[in-house]
């Protein structure tokens, strides 16, 4: 069946500065107001003009630094741009940076399709199709796409050549649930992947059917050998290693379907770089709103920065929550991006890799940022 068309990008014009202050003012406004913000303090998100024909004022109001540390990555004078968007794309996920060929790449999972946003003139198109209802992607370090499919329950790769190459579809026999992301460890190539099944659960984004294994972590090594790296969390979904790739961290969506299931990132110790040990919570998703109540929404994909800290999409709560929650190294939340939609997953992109993209239901989003992604997608 074909892919059902989508429109074109409505990439927004980035704004100017108002002629009456310079541009050092602007960068030192951007630090003393967004310090004397709260915590999802604003709904700006949700009202603003997203097509740029009215542009946002400097500095952006919806990057907000919670604690000073985040003061230093965001920029006074750049913002937020919502660089595609289509009522035709059902869930955006898994966005990958392809440094070669200069292009973003994502999946939307229910449309059954991969898609590609050209960095030179913002030209997004069907980038693969059908794509197993793919979730997560990246690249290798040979710049081959691995991808996360739902729908056949499996990790593959695309060569150069053009095949396809089935990396993982079993554990002792058994099929997998639905692999859901997966990131490639520097040192010795070896690909780790979460598999909590949603691509299994329902029709919508893979092929409804009966979870046989516990929801576990996996590491593929080079000869294909396929191990189980831990299965203590309810339903692990994104992950990414630390700027040493020392350091395991993986989302627990597991709340979901089970009540007892914390809404959180944990993180783990890699040894040997084979096994991982000292499990324990990294950061709690749990946010104190305007109106003083706490809510709790979900991490989803995860991505570290060269300094350490972690860049958490984050949803289900709705406005002054959604958007991209970033945390220092010991686990506080620092700052927020705010988005008018749910934000499933995130990466790092661009010539320098300091530009941040977010798959966000029906849209990708994008902002530059004063640091750079830890890995190469």
């Amino acid at each position: 069946m074909k892919a059902p068309p989508l429109p074109p990008s409505s990439a927004p014009a980035a704004p100017s500065l108002q002629p009456n202050l310079s541009r050092r003012s602007f960068l030192a406004s951007a630090t003393t107001a967004a310090a004397g913000l709260t915590l999802a303090g604003r709904a700006a998100a949700a009202d603003r003009d997203w097509t740029g024909t009215f542009p946002v004022r400097y500095p952006d109001p919806d990057i907000i630094a919670i604690d000073k540390r985040f003061a230093k990555y965001k920029l006074g004078n750049t913002p937020i741009q919502r660089v595609y968007h289509s009522p035709g794309m059902l869930w955006a996920e898994g966005p990958a940076w392809n440094a070669v060929g200069r292009y973003l790449l994502w999946s939307d999972i229910p449309n059954n399709i991969q898609m590609r946003w050209l960095e030179e003139d913002g030209h997004v198109s069907v980038f693969r199709h059908p794509a197993g209802n793919s979730n997560g992607n990246t690249f290798d370090f040979e710049g081959r796409e691995l991808s996360c499919e739902h729908g056949n329950r499996r990790v593959v790769r695309y060569e150069h050549n053009g095949g396809t190459t089935v990396l993982a579809d079993k554990w002792k026999g058994k099929p997998f649930n639905a692999p859901n992301d997966i990131v490639v460890h520097r040192d010795d190539g070896s690909i780790w992947f979460t598999d909590p099944g949603y691509g299994s659960l329902m029709n919508y984004e893979g092929n409804k059917g009966t979870l046989e294994i516990k929801e576990a972590v996996y590491r593929i090594d080079k000869s294909g050998t396929i191990d189980m790296v831990t299965d203590d969390l309810f339903k692990p979904n994104g992950l990414c290693f630390s700027p040493d790739y020392k350091k395991l961290y993986v989302a627990d969506t597991g709340a979901s379907h089970y009540d007892q299931a914390p809404k959180n990132i944990r993180v783990y110790d890699i040894v040997d770089g084979r096994k991982l040990a000292n499990g324990r919570e990294f950061c709690s998703m749990k946010l104190k709103m305007k109106d003083g109540t706490e809510k709790s929404g979900f991490a989803d994909g995860i991505r570290a920065d060269v300094d350490g800290n972690i860049w958490a999409s984050a949803g289900w709560v709705g406005d002054g929550y959604d958007g991209v929650h970033i945390f220092a190294p010991d686990g506080e939340r620092i700052g927020q991006i705010l988005l008018p939609e749910i934000c499933s997953n995130v990466c790092f992109g661009g010539a320098k890799r300091n530009r941040l993209f977010m798959t966000a239901s029906t849209s990708v989003y994008a902002v530059y940022v004063e640091t750079q992604g830890a890995h190469i997608t």
